[in-house]
């Protein structure tokens, strides 16, 4: 498998932090989103930013900035499909997901999800964790927690997504099941790699974490 292309996830409308871009928060000597670039780089080709309004707030970064195709924020599944339209213009088989406000994840997140997708025809495998971890977002059959804006998809599936979103599909599960998706898990003894900065408390807990 060629390298995936790396997409950032800050399409949400961050109503728990009272709006705005939660990429854009300082974290430390830095923003959310510097620390995702610089966690994310090392691990895929190229990267391009998922993001609504205006392009230029972001224009410091330098990465292509890809608006949902989408209207009404329908969540992450329309910021996958922007970040696979774009990836198949490169050329690209494949793309990483990973979200703007989650400034801890793997280092060796694509590593790990490339490897759970050996075999498969359609490469779509999405981040999990041990059941456990403070923030449950989606809890598998098997008692893992998915991690559903952490995953690795494939550039093939990009109008088959395009369609399921068009029917109304938006929960990244129901689509990735449909697909025989897997979980790529990663451990969580250190800590939750995958704690995302939702509200004020989540910032101050980052602080501590750094």
């Amino acid at each position: 498998m060629q390298t995936p292309m790396g997409v950032i996830l800050a399409g949400g409308q961050a109503t728990r932090m009272g709006g705005g871009d939660k990429g854009l928060l300082r974290l430390g000597d830095t923003t959310l989103l510097s620390r995702v670039v610089a966690r994310l780089s090392p691990q895929v080709g190229d990267m391009a930013l998922n993001a609504n309004g205006d392009p230029a707030r972001f224009s410091d970064y330098g990465l292509p900035v890809l608006p949902d195709s989408i209207d009404g924020f329908p969540g992450p599944l329309a910021g996958v499909l922007a970040g696979l339209d774009w990836a198949a213009e490169q050329g690209a088989e494949t793309i990483v997901t990973v979200a703007a406000d989650t400034p801890f994840f793997p280092t060796d997140l694509v590593t790990h999800l490339c490897k759970m997708a050996d075999g498969m025809a359609h490469p779509l495998v999405l981040a999990a964790t041990p059941r456990g971890t403070e923030k449950t977002k989606s809890m598998s059959r098997s008692g893992l927690i998915r991690h559903p804006t952490f995953g690795l998809w494939p550039v093939a599936l990009r109008d088959d997504l395009r369609a399921a979103l068009g029917d109304g599909i938006s929960k990244v599960v129901i689509w990735t099941e449909k697909h025989g998706g897997r979980e790529a898990v990663f451990p969580t003894d250190a800590g939750d790699p995958f704690f995302n900065v939702n509200t004020p408390e989540d910032l101050a807990t980052a602080e501590a974490m750094i």
